[in-house]
């Protein structure tokens, strides 16, 4: 399982990327497996407010629909137009074209409330 050193996690298997004020999101390795082929990607609008540990959206794959839940707090400046026309980006590249929104962070006090790596692998059971 492909868990990135660099990146920031939640339970419910979404990973972060911070740059600066934007938080890229996308779900992990480990949750695109458990869900198998992914047909469809609502993501949040570009602008929308989202809310830590909220549902924003919804990844509907072959065996079930599930939510995504937003890392952090903030606006939605951004989402991954590709996915509209190929959600199986998430399958093949996950942590890379397969990511799904961008958020300008309201609180950087909240990625403190955010797994590390090696807390992802625990709570996966991968460590």
């Amino acid at each position: 399982m492909h868990i990135p050193e660099d990146l920031k996690y939640t339970k419910e298997h979404e990973w972060v990327k911070i740059e600066g004020e934007t938080a890229t999101v996308g779900i992990t390795d480990f949750a695109q497996s458990e869900l198998s082929d992914i047909v469809y990607v609502e993501p949040p609008s570009v602008g929308q407010e989202v809310t830590q540990f909220e549902p924003c959206g919804t990844i509907e794959a072959v065996k079930t629909v599930a939510d995504i839940f937003s890392p952090l707090s903030g606006e939605v400046i951004e989402v991954n137009e590709e996915l509209e026309s190929e959600p199986g980006i998430i399958n093949s590249d996950p942590y890379g074209h397969g990511w799904i929104f961008k958020i300008r962070i309201k609180d950087p006090e909240e990625i403190k409330n955010l797994l590390s790596a090696e807390e992802y692998k625990k709570h996966i059971g991968e460590s």
